[in-house]
């Protein structure tokens, strides 16, 4: 019975429980910002512009290569860019849950992980202090509308490139990428993203690549979506879900902090991770491409290298570089 895998959890599982628990109820902004230029605390985007409808790229209409984004280009700063330095402060939507992505170090009550160091950098590079960000917690779903809606003028919180987003939002080129799969308790009977979770109740994401998967081939599985991956996490150690279907380089770091959990089968998808930014913000996502031109330089001694180390080398062994951009101009 589902039930029993809640039960057989230690007092680490637990304790990981009662910190996302405590972190699930934290404010959604994390760290306060001036007023921007704009009027109001922070807002990303001017009104008129936020009033005006989404311009679908051309591109996005004959989906081809989702990956390639903007060539990176110097000169003067555009009007996202310069909107950014009027405030002062660059607004970020990030993630505050995901162990070694996005979280709240214990130890010294700072944002951590390999995403907010990408955001730091950018902040760096566009205002040339790293500290100089405003960071907004962002749930899975309300991503594409925080951009929308000018709440943020990024997001780097593990979100994948795919056909459907780039209709919606702008993509820097891919900084990481990983792959859709299986996380289940290591006794469990579930072996991979196949028949074998029949009958099983299985928890993604909802908004997330996990939840598209699911709803193409939900292999006999329930599904249950909540707004945050980690949600699900949460109800796999309470025995509430037999899996969670989530990209692994999320699910390697849940299962460093649960032993009791393992990623099973192989990865079935492919998910290249990209900065979003709004459709309008074109300036900006050049921008963003040419700090990550410079992330990625130097080898095996790039900031990219530095950061991947510090970050998922050890849940994530055997990645030797970053992937390589695509550009479509």
């Amino acid at each position: 019975m589902t039930t029993r895998y809640g039960a057989r959890r230690g007092t680490t599982a637990w304790a990981v429980t009662a910190a996302v628990c405590a972190l699930a109820a934290a404010a959604a902004l994390l760290v306060p910002g001036p007023a921007g230029a704009d009027g109001g605390r922070g807002g990303a985007h001017r009104a008129d512009r936020a009033a005006a409808g989404p311009r679908v790229p051309e591109a996005a209409a004959k989906c081809q290569d989702p990956e390639a984004s903007l060539r990176p280009a110097g000169g003067a700063d555009g009007p996202a860019a310069q909107r950014i330095k009027n405030r002062g402060r660059l607004i970020a939507g990030v993630d505050q849950n995901s162990f070694r992505w996005g979280y709240r170090d214990p130890a010294n009550g700072r944002l951590s992980g390999f995403d907010i160091d990408l955001v730091r950098a950018v902040a760096k590079a566009v205002l040339g202090d790293a500290d100089k960000v405003t960071f907004l917690a962002i749930p899975t779903n309300q991503r594409i509308p925080a951009l929308e809606k000018g709440k943020v003028d990024i997001i780097a919180r593990t979100m994948t490139i795919n056909c459907d987003r780039i209709k919606q939002v702008a993509f820097s080129t891919a900084y990481f990428e990983a792959g859709q799969q299986v996380l289940a308790p290591k006794d469990s009977p579930i072996k991979a993203f196949d028949d074998t979770l029949k009958g099983k109740k299985v928890c993604t994401a909802k908004g997330s690549t996990g939840e598209s998967e699911l709803t193409n081939e939900s292999h006999g599985a329930q599904v249950l979506t909540v707004p945050n991956q980690l949600d699900c996490l949460v109800r796999l150690q309470l025995g509430r879900v037999d899996a969670v279907i989530t990209d692994n380089a999320l699910a390697a770091g849940q299962a460093a902090q649960d032993p009791s959990l393992r990623l099973v089968g192989k990865p079935f998808t492919t998910e290249p991770y990209g900065v979003a930014m709004n459709l309008r913000d074109s300036d900006l996502v050049r921008r963003v491409n040419e700090v990550l031109e410079e992330y990625r330089r130097g080898g095996t001694a790039s900031a990219w290298m530095r950061a991947y180390e510090k970050w998922l080398a050890h849940e994530l062994p055997g990645i030797t570089g970053p992937p390589v951009p695509k550009y479509k101009d």
